[in-house]
């Protein structure tokens, strides 16, 4: 056996320690082991035990280190010191020697391999059925206290239902009481209600006789609330006129049968309502009763403020419109276009003004289609946006459309 990786790994740590042990005495000593000569006896083998083995390669280094060996006393009765002072001197016959340990050497690590798995393979069964033990101790603790526990719920169920045992005996007990009380107040009831019977008969004969007198007093009445009732009809008309005629409302174009016919021709009929185009008669229409005001807020911004970035045109929007909406008391929705932006900033608005995003993948201007469409019709919308297609649906849905312009100069002045 002249292959050192063949030897055992316990002959060649006994090699390496009984080298190390006499590397000061070595020379000439090869210039990768001078370092670890400096070490403590103890600490060569163990930390420049890879060196020595490389240097021992040198047929000239290890027959001076098998030489400085040799001086040092042997253990007569340790085959391995024995095989790895015949590695090093190589005297004849010391393959042999050397075999002859390494196979019995083999033998033992071949079965310490096999103990030692076994031993493992029997530590992690222990292992599982300690855990397995665990999660059944666990377990039957579990059972224990969920039987408890429900142990407990069913005694106190139990105490629950003797109690409505108990009140329902009594409740029926008390229910057989008044069923003899209300049969004596029924019979007592009875007899009296023959007598209003009778009492009542007599009434109605009197109260048909007055009726046929009041019937003829009727038709005079009548009369004279027909005339209360034009007189205020009359009042209403006027008033409505003399309100039309303060507030400057222009007269409504086209009729109903328009878009019909329009579209009979193939064409596009232009919107109904009617829109206060100015600035007065925006903030007129706006002091009607219940106004619902709802402008297209980027197109309303980017016309206004288009130098400034897009929060800051939010926030100029909103306050603005604050004491426009005191003034007027309409109630009023600004909405911004966020269907490209998964983030929803939060914003402060005055009283009476609310601010709202278009969700994810919807425009604002379906948002505003939304708002108009759910609105009564007859109810005051007003709409202001610059996008001639909004323009046009939420007109058809009655509202009012307004020119950016027209806001703009409102909440400027």
């Amino acid at each position: 056996m002249t292959d050192p990786a063949a030897l055992p790994e316990r002959l060649r740590l006994r090699v390496v320690a009984l080298v190390s042990a006499v590397l000061p005495s070595i020379a000439p000593m090869p210039p990768s082991l001078r370092k670890v000569a400096g070490f403590a006896p103890a600490r060569r083998a163990r930390l420049g035990g890879s060196a020595i083995w490389a240097a021992l390669d040198d047929a000239a280094f290890r027959e001076h280190a098998a030489v400085q060996v040799a001086v040092v006393p042997a253990s007569a009765d340790d085959p391995v010191d024995t095989a790895a002072r015949a590695w090093l001197a190589r005297d004849e016959g010391w393959e042999s020697v050397v075999a002859e340990v390494a196979g019995s050497l083999g033998e033992h690590e071949e079965r310490d391999e096999q103990a030692h798995a076994e031993h493992a393979r029997l530590t992690a069964q222990v292992a599982a059925l300690q855990a397995e033990l665990g999660a059944v101790r666990a377990e039957h603790r579990e059972e224990l206290e969920r039987a408890k526990a429900d142990h407990k719920v069913l005694r106190q169920r139990l105490g629950e239902a003797r109690g409505v045992l108990r009140a329902a005996e009594q409740a029926r007990d008390a229910a057989y009481a008044a069923r003899d009380e209300a049969l004596a107040a029924a019979a007592a009831a009875t007899r009296t209600a023959e007598a209003d019977v009778r009492r009542l008969r007599a009434q109605l004969d009197e109260a048909e006789a007055g009726l046929a007198a009041g019937r003829r007093e009727t038709r005079s009445d009548r009369d004279a609330a027909s005339i209360r009732a034009r007189l205020l009809l009359d009042a209403v008309v006027d008033a409505a006129t003399g309100l039309r005629r303060e507030l400057a409302l222009p007269a409504v174009s086209g009729a109903p049968g328009d878009a019909v016919e329009a579209a009979l021709a193939g064409v596009e009929a232009a919107p109904s309502s009617s829109a206060p185009a100015t600035p007065a008669l925006l903030e007129q229409t706006l002091a009607l009763p219940r106004v619902r005001l709802v402008i297209d807020g980027y197109n309303v911004t980017k016309q206004r403020w288009p130098n400034a970035s897009l929060e800051a045109q939010r926030s100029r929007l909103v306050a603005a419109l604050g004491p426009l909406v005191a003034r007027t008391g309409a109630e009023t929705t600004v909405v911004f276009d966020a269907a490209e932006s998964t983030v929803r900033t939060a914003m402060p608005a005055p009283r009476g003004v609310r601010v709202v995003f278009s969700p994810e993948s919807v425009i604002a201007d379906d948002v505003i289609r939304q708002l108009v469409a759910a609105e009564p019709r007859g109810r005051v919308v007003v709409v202001v946006t610059g996008d001639q297609a909004v323009a046009r649906d939420v007109a058809r849905d009655g509202a009012r459309t307004v020119p950016v312009a027209a806001l703009v100069g409102v909440i400027a002045g």
